[in-house]
């Protein structure tokens, strides 16, 4: 789990998060997850949970409000809120104090013609849900 995860498809950033978590590939993920799920346009959080589990993690989720304060931990995932620059929300993973952002070149690539992942120190936008594993 050092290396970024690209996604492969344009709302394939939940499938990017979910290989990076469980050490797979993008394309191991979405064979894993189902031909349905790697050509969604979501990847729900209550399925995405289901599906870490299903995988042999020990996963659940919280809803953040808008204005609470979260500890950001090791392993944890995050949904983005939707907002105009992530029209659909946007799923990131927690790793090494970073977050492994799937598609990290989204605004400046919106025809995903030259997709690529990478780290960030923060969050490009407020949390909606936060996955985390249970010790």
């Amino acid at each position: 789990m050092n290396k970024s995860v690209t996604q492969e498809h344009p709302y394939g950033c939940g499938i990017a998060c979910f290989a990076f978590m469980c050490d797979l590939t993008y394309k191991q993920a979405a064979k894993f997850l189902g031909p349905k799920q790697a050509n969604s346009n979501r990847l729900i959080i209550k399925h995405f949970v289901e599906e870490l589990n299903r995988f042999g993690r020990n996963y659940t989720v919280k809803h953040i409000r808008r204005n609470e304060r979260i500890e950001y931990k090791e392993g944890m995932i995050v949904l983005l809120r939707r907002s105009k620059q992530f029209p659909v929300g946007h799923y990131l993973a927690r790793h090494n104090n970073r977050w492994m952002d799937p598609r990290i070149n989204l605004i400046v690539d919106r025809q995903n013609m030259n997709p690529q992942s990478g780290f960030r120190k923060r969050l490009p936008g407020r949390p909606m849900y936060v996955l985390y594993e249970l010790s």
